[in-house]
């Protein structure tokens, strides 16, 4: 029987070591394939390079990060800001997906700080949404796939949406087993660690990354460090609403949040 697949479709390289770097790694000890890709090239990334630069830098550090989780890794389509939700981007992304064959599909959350992480979620859940039909052509052609498959909606950047409304996770993964691994992915991204200083003021992207996962882990109650998740509509994608592969695979390291299905119900 083959292996069954999850792909991270997220906006930049580093986006995923993140938010998402622990599921893979967890999914990955389950006999999971994980399948990696960053639409936009990260050519705005830097202030010491020029554009052309950065764009070769940070495709090698990403090569390397996805190495590091042991993952297949996909190039990007797109330079950062010009990612755009339109039939040629679509086509590439539906590629990838029907190439991937996931029955998980991790990306952004739909509302979240910048455009490229909003573009890259809407990307993500059509192009997944179209796995199915074979009128809908990729780019390269790769014929349709009729697996079932789970969205799931990673916290935004801050953990708050754009105006500034704390998000609360549907689910949390216990990711403390794989932190290190999670960390030295990160750590790949070594030229991001000035210009985050420089644009957003964070210190240091692997303290700021250790500081979110450990205050989603104190979201969720129970984990010190932890990612959160929410999930798509199941309509178009799966067969049930209770459709929830990643609790399934994942077992107690997966907490389901009281918190969040009472404020689903207000």
């Amino acid at each position: 029987m083959p292996s069954k697949s999850v792909l991270a479709i997220f906006a930049h390289p580093d986006d995923i070591e993140f938010v998402a770097a622990g599921t893979l790694l967890l999914l990955k000890q389950k006999g999971w394939d994980i399948h990696y890709i960053n639409l936009c090239s990260g050519q705005g990334g830097s202030v010491q390079m020029n554009a052309s630069e950065t764009a070769i830098k940070r495709l090698a550090e990403a090569q390397e990060a996805a190495g590091i989780l042991g993952a297949k890794f996909y190039p990007p389509i797109s330079d950062d800001l010009a990612l755009t939700y339109d039939v040629s981007y679509l086509r590439k992304v539906s590629a990838v997906v029907r190439e991937a064959k996931p029955s998980i599909v991790l990306t952004h959350a739909p509302q979240d700080y910048m455009e490229d992480h909003m573009t890259a979620s809407r990307l993500a859940v059509t192009a997944t949404f179209g796995r199915c039909i074979p009128n809908i052509p990729s780019d390269p052609p790769h014929g349709a796939s009729f697996q079932n498959v789970t969205v799931y909606h990673a916290m935004p950047h801050g953990l708050r949406d754009p105006l500034g409304k704390r998000i609360h996770a549907e689910a949390y993964v216990n990711t403390t087993e794989v932190h290190t691994v999670k960390r030295q992915a990160l750590a790949a991204h070594e030229c991001q660690k000035h210009w985050l200083d420089v644009s957003q003021g964070m210190d240091s992207y692997l303290v700021s990354m250790d500081e979110v996962s450990a205050e989603v882990g104190r979201m969720s109650g129970k984990f010190a460090y932890a990612e959160g998740w929410r999930r798509h509509l199941h309509l178009g994608f799966s067969t049930s609403a209770e459709d929830d592969p990643l609790r399934e695979a994942l077992g107690e390291d997966y907490l389901i949040s009281a918190a969040y299905k009472q404020w689903l119900n207000e």
